[in-house]
């Protein structure tokens, strides 16, 4: 995969999350699925190097961008809040 075509699959993990799932309620529940796809990438890299898997760690990773996406979009003061001030 090249750097554009990267970017279209985060985009489109991350078009496919938003359009299944509700926003994040708060920033631990966006933490907790970022997290949770960390999690999933980090066991398809430590299999032993003769089990690895370099698509599925590739489609993990994919994944943990596309969370990081959708917090970084999500994750936000509530409207009236003082920290929206």
């Amino acid at each position: 995969m090249n750097d554009i075509e990267v970017l279209e699959a985060v985009i489109d993990e991350y078009s496919k999350a938003v359009s299944h799932y509700p926003p994040f309620a708060s920033a631990h529940e966006g933490l907790a699925v970022l997290q949770e796809e960390f999690e999933e990438l980090k066991a398809e890299v430590f299999k032993n190097n003769h089990n690895r898997d370099y698509e599925a760690m590739r489609k993990e990773a994919i994944q943990v961008a596309a969370m990081a996406l959708r917090f970084i979009l999500e994750v936000k003061p509530k409207v009236g809040s003082a920290e929206a001030l």
